[in-house]
């Protein structure tokens, strides 16, 4: 089960942070960084006008290179997995022995287990990452120093991971503004954010494809702003975070489906009796939820 942590650690002295990635979630941290702390920030990113957009916002007080990289104490990556191992092996020789890289994405094993064997064999630590705040538009201009504000912020430590370091990454993180610090192990991240976003979005996606959304204008109020607001997603990161997680997205989804062919044979077969029943289970049940943040 999964742990959770919230803001009674102390804030640690000024270090160099090394962010690479300035999109929506890597640019948000270095703006929450730099709002909320005197830390220096280093950051990297392969988009010119983004690099230019960061240093003359002074969200960035230089950039990341495989020459300062050994200043940093912690090192976050913010790009989709693929990338994220090749700049970790490309990169792995430059990063110092006592430093802490936390990588950023929506799924955790398929990153541990490439990252770690790495992380090993180069002296420095690993622990995954994921923070649980975000938008439906990308980019360094649509991060917010306060998207992190109250957010949870997951990490999946393993049994290398010591205490100090633990304490340093809950500090560093509720410092940035998080409300709480959740510690759960690669497996059960990537079990429930099958469920509590890699679903949403699958659903959203196949919601907006009826040709009746063409038609909606007028129509539309809360409930379709809410079902399609994160239909707008980029393609190619969500395709490697639902394939790299396919047996528990796979299982979320027949879940789902089951549970729709359950409304819909009610509602074809005009049974007011078990659409009732169905109706009044999905009500108890968010009623009855738990109140948890990962």
């Amino acid at each position: 089960m999964a742990e959770i942590f919230g803001a009674d650690h102390k804030i640690f002295d000024n270090i160099t942070v090394g962010m690479v990635g300035l999109g929506l979630i890597g640019g948000s941290m270095v703006k929450a960084t730099k709002k909320h702390t005197l830390h220096r920030v280093l950051g990297y990113d392969v988009d010119e006008e983004t690099m230019y957009l960061a240093r003359e916002s002074g969200n960035i007080d230089g950039t990341l290179t495989p020459e300062n990289m050994k200043e940093c104490s912690i090192i976050m990556i913010a790009v989709i997995p693929d990338q994220l191992i090749r700049w970790v092996e490309e990169n792995a020789q430059y990063i110092a022995p006592d430093a802490v890289l936390v990588d950023l994405c929506g799924i955790k094993r398929f990153v541990h287990d490439r990252v770690k064997p790495i992380a090993e064999e180069h002296n420095f630590r690993y622990v995954g990452g994921h923070p649980m705040a975000g938008k439906e538009v990308a980019g360094f201009r649509n991060a917010d120093g306060n998207m992190y504000r109250d957010a949870s912020m997951i990490l999946c430590p393993d049994e290398d991971t010591d205490s100090d370091t633990l304490d340093s990454l809950k500090a560093f993180y509720l410092s940035l503004g998080f409300g709480e610090i959740v510690l759960t192990t690669p497996e059960e991240h990537d079990g429930i954010i099958s469920y509590t976003s890699q679903l949403a979005h699958v659903a959203s996606s196949a919601y907006i494809k009826s040709p009746t959304s063409r038609r909606r204008m007028g129509f539309t109020a809360g409930s379709y702003k809410d079902m399609t607001r994160v239909a707008r997603l980029d393609p190619q990161m969500w395709t490697e975070l639902f394939l790299e997680n396919a047996d528990n997205l796979t299982f979320e989804l027949e879940e789902l489906v089951g549970h729709l062919t359950d409304y819909l044979n009610a509602i074809k077969n005009r049974d007011a009796e078990e659409l009732l029943r169905l109706l009044e289970e999905g009500r108890n049940l968010k009623v009855t939820e738990p109140i948890e943040n990962c």
